[in-house]
């Protein structure tokens, strides 16, 4: 199969498992179905070419299956009728929309942020449950639980194939877990490698498609700026044998300009037309380092600004730890240290390894060189990654 013509499967497989559930119901049915359809496109169109109407053709071979499974799974003559019935007449309306609301069910509030995460790579993504299971260093068979479960969750809910009417509410779960894909593909959690490159792709790739689909709402035009801008660093985090390499440590020349370029563009159009929201802000301080001809050279009074202002509207952690990071570089370690002082106690930070990574590190430019062994080596003991463990003892053993 070219890569075309599995890009082009990749983008049709939501909006055809999206007409098929609005259309019969039978969420994990249809989506057997749908897989079926795209494995008879991928060995027929290669061998009798594209179809003028690719998307037809799979709803047409998708629903033709889809009562196939049905009939044998029911007993009763009654659903077997009505069943026989479901021929579809001409294509199906909805296309992208059916994406849309596909990615809302799959991110239903019924549904823990991991099941929301698998499901959304499996339905929307296209994602095998093998890949699935590879990417989050899991057996395929808990994966398979993990999935299995989910779909009943939302069956058991009793939501229906629509646009949720609290759209705009749901619209933050569906962007986190599209943020959460491309972080666990950018920084993975655990494992080997620092980063798994098709978990950040089809993070992108999601984000785009929401792009595409919600064009007018400018925290998703934000997400998808922040991931650009973040992503283009990636040739430059990792060294020859997969060792981390922080962003001031960074061979510049090596990131993606066309991403950096992209990203600054649709940031900084976003901007301007509307509420920002942490994604846009987000977004905008990754531009100020991009930007930045060097470390050095980085604008850390306005990054220490922007962080001020994002910290008005999230109670994230993680945001807090980075504008002490930011404070520290603008205006010394001390005053660093000092903003960290009141925010370790905080219950989400003390068992996470970045809150000992940034006090070893405020520790190191303000003198202390044992406490910043300590404290390296106190990060390197929580962290679940093998690349940040080296890295971490090794800053610890340079002291």
């Amino acid at each position: 199969m070219t890569v075309a013509l599995g890009e082009l499967l990749r983008e049709l497989a939501p909006q055809v498992l999206g007409a098929l559930v609005r259309r019969y119901g039978h969420f994990d049915t249809a989506e057997d179905a749908v897989q079926e359809a795209l494995l008879a496109a991928a060995e027929q169109w290669p061998v009798d070419g594209v179809p003028d109407s690719p998307r037809g053709w799979l709803i047409t071979v998708a629903s033709r299956r889809l009562t196939d499974l049905l009939r044998r799974e029911q007993a009763r003559q009654r659903r077997e009728d009505r069943v026989a019935q479901w021929a579809p007449q001409g294509e199906p309306v909805g296309g992208a929309d059916d994406t849309l609301v596909l990615l809302f069910l799959c991110c239903h509030p019924s549904l823990s942020p991991a099941s929301q995460i698998a499901l959304t790579l499996r339905a929307v993504g296209g994602l095998t449950t093998a890949e699935i299971a590879r990417a989050f260093l899991v057996p395929e068979a808990t994966m398979t639980r993990r999935i299995t479960r989910a779909k009943a969750s939302v069956k058991e809910s009793g939501a229906r194939f629509a646009m949720p009417v609290d759209r705009e509410e749901r619209l933050g779960a569906v962007l986190k877990v599209v943020y959460l894909i491309f972080n666990e593909g950018y920084a993975s959690t655990t494992g080997s490698s620092l980063q798994r490159v098709e978990l950040a792709a089809e993070g992108i790739r999601l984000a785009r498609m929401l792009h595409r689909l919600l064009p007018d709402d400018t925290e998703v035009a934000g997400l998808l700026a922040l991931m650009l801008l973040t992503d283009a660093r990636r040739p430059a985090r990792t060294g020859p044998l997969g060792e981390l390499v922080p962003m001031a440590e960074q061979d510049r020349s090596l990131w993606i300009q066309e991403s950096i370029r992209e990203g600054v563009e649709l940031i900084t159009a976003t901007l301007p037309r509307g509420p920002v929201g942490p994604y846009q802000l987000q977004a905008a301080i990754a531009a100020v380092h991009d930007e930045s001809p060097s470390a050095e050279e980085t604008d850390w009074p306005q990054i220490v600004a922007l962080y001020e202002v994002l910290l008005q509207l999230t109670d994230n952690p993680m945001v807090a730890l980075n504008h002490v990071v930011a404070v520290a570089m603008a205006r010394g370690p001390g005053e660093g240290l000092a903003l960290l002082s009141s925010i370790e106690d905080d219950d989400h930070l003390a068992k996470d390894h970045r809150l000992a990574a940034v006090r070893a590190h405020l520790l190191e430019m303000s003198g202390d060189v044992a406490g910043a062994r300590t404290a390296y080596e106190e990060a390197a003991g929580r962290t679940t990654s093998l690349p940040q463990q080296r890295y971490l003892r090794a800053r610890a053993s340079r002291l």
